[in-house]
Formats: structure tokens, sequence, C-alpha cells
């Protein structure tokens, strides 16, 4: 018996050995997308990484905005005029999000992209908009305008020239996804990384975890910390590339849906979850929301860390990490 369970523990140790890593670097989405699986050859992998490219492929045209023919913008299209019927992975998809805005109280908003585009991070803006041009630019956000009919599945945006816009949650969903997918069929381990959004299963081929490094924005050529992830998600939400500065104030790229204005006090937000869509949209919102409230929200979600750095470089944690422990 003793014989017998030795040769079987040589044979998956063997197994075990005989994985190897396989990646894929491509543009999707407008954005980086990174796909890395453990695969006994390159035959399997090449099986996994198609299924995950034809599952991105598969959602963007569901839930983007910027292709016609989607449901997301037919629902825009019919803003102020009529409901649109969709498909129940749609509408799923916007009803959680509209859970994400009620927690944050307005702080994540998918109608985000009913904003005027006021604001430019390109070097192009010389001034400040006005205060009336700020206000107008929001008039028509608000998810309390989205309208949900649950027993006919469709959905209803109240304002004509409001729209919807999922990129702030629909990256992590595709994470997510992509990840179901390669489990089901067979893909015990990888990590997929679509522009930020990161979700991590099993372990890598030497049976390691795999490890995501978090940057100080204020510092980039160094990692500060290093977290393990197995079976979880991250995504990082920064302004560190994107902002404007006038009178002496730094201005973000993430603009404040509930008022027009952009996100100040916070340069960094990595958020740490299960699912990498309530890692992104969490991270969005947290971000609007700020260091302290931010925190103080975290803090009381179950099963959600979260790690800030303010624009002074400040580095802040939720109660369940401790940064010290992870320092590189």
């Amino acid at each position: 018996m003793k014989i017998v369970l030795s040769f079987l523990a040589l044979v998956v140790s063997f197994s075990l050995f005989a994985q190897a890593e396989y990646k894929r670097k491509i543009s999707m989405l407008g954005s980086p997308f990174e796909i890395t699986v453990v695969a006994k050859d390159s035959v399997e992998a090449k099986k996994y990484i198609d299924l995950a490219i034809a599952e991105v492929k598969r959602i963007e045209n569901q839930i983007s905005d910027w292709i016609p023919t989607t449901q997301i913008s037919l629902v825009n299209k019919n803003a102020g005029i009529q409901a649109v019927k969709v498909d129940s992975e749609v509408f799923d998809l916007v009803e959680r999000a509209i859970k994400i805005s009620e927690i944050t109280e307005g702080a994540f908003d998918i109608t985000y992209a009913s904003m005027d585009k006021i604001w430019k991070f390109d070097g192009s803006m010389t001034s400040m908009p006005s205060e009336e041009m700020i206000k107008k630019s929001v008039a028509k956000i608000g998810y309390k305008n989205i309208v949900l009919d649950k027993s006919n599945q469709t959905i209803f945006l109240k304002l004509a020239g409001m729209k919807l816009g999922l990129g702030g949650i629909g990256q992590g969903y595709i994470a997510d996804k992509v990840k179901d997918v390669l489990l089901a069929n067979g893909c015990k381990s990888g990590i997929v990384n679509v522009s930020g959004d990161i979700n991590a299963w099993g372990r890598q081929s030497n049976n390691k975890q795999w490890t995501v490094g978090i940057i100080n924005p204020m510092n980039k050529n160094k990692v500060f910390a290093t977290f393990p992830l197995e079976n979880s998600a991250v995504e990082t939400s920064g302004s560190y590339e994107k902002f404007v500065v006038f009178n002496g104030i730094r201005y973000s790229h993430i603009i404040d849906p509930r008022t027009g204005y952009p996100a100040q006090g916070v340069v960094s937000v990595s958020v740490f979850a299960k699912q990498t869509e309530i890692a992104d949209a969490l991270a969005t919102g947290i971000f609007v929301l700020g260091v302290e409230v931010g925190l103080d929200l975290v803090n009381q979600l179950k099963g959600i860390e979260c790690i800030i750095v303010d624009d002074k470089g400040k580095i802040h944690a939720s109660k369940g990490i401790d940064i010290k422990k992870y320092n590189k």
C-alpha cells in the first residue's frame, strides 16, 4: 500500500511539473489585454487563450457603448423614448451596477456616459470651465433615472440624451467571465489582466501563488508591496498620468458624476475582492469618495480590502491589510 501511495505521489508531482505558463498580450476593448494560462503544452494553451479572446469579443458585442449594434447602445438610442428588452446577462449586470451606485451614494454611476466632455486631459486646457458649464455637464447623469422592469427584462432611461457606459464595471465583469469560461473548459490555473482588472485562479506551474505588485504613483519605479492572489481579484484606478493643475490644485481625470468636478486628494486606489467586477466598480467609487469616506465604506464591506495612495504620496489601507507584512 505504501508503495502504491508513493507511486501516485510521484505521478501527481510529475504531472504538476509538466505544466507550464503560456501568455498572450493583445489589444482589446481599446486597452491592453493579457492572459496567462497554465497548460500541459502549447496546443492546450492556445485552446484556452482562444476561448478567452472569444469570450471577450462576445461580451463586448453586448455591453460596449461604442459599438452601435450592442444592446447597451440600443438602450442609449431609445433614452426618453421607450424601454428596450435585453438579455438577462445585460440586465443583471446593469442591476448590479445600480447596487454599487447605491452603496457609494452615486460616486460610481454608469450614467456617467451622459456627461458633457468639458474637461480635457491632453494638455489643451488653459482654464477651468465655469461653474455653470460644470453643473450643466452632469444634468443628465443619475442612476435613479434608470428604470428596470424585471418581469419584462427591459431597461429604460427616463431622460432624452441619457447614456449608459459600462466601462467602470464591464472590464472587471469580462475578467470574471473569462475565468469562468476557462475553468469550465478545464483550465485549472491562470491570470487574466483586462487593462488593470486582474483575476487569478489556481496557482503557477511551480505551485507558487500568483502575485501582484502595487506601485506608489509618486514613485513609479518602485513596487512598495507585493500581494498574493489565489482565486481572487484586484483592480487599480489611478490619476497619476491624466490630470490638470489650476491655481495649484490637482484635478484628476476621474470625474465625480454627482458634481461634474474632478476627484481630488487621491492618486491611486487598489481594491481586492473575490470578483473583479466588484473591485472595478468600487475602485472608481472609492476614488471619488476620497480617503476617509472610501476607507470607511470598505471597512463595512465583507471580503473587500483596499489600498489608497493620496496626493501627498501617503499610503492608507483598510483594516484587513497590514502593509508592513507585504512590503517589498
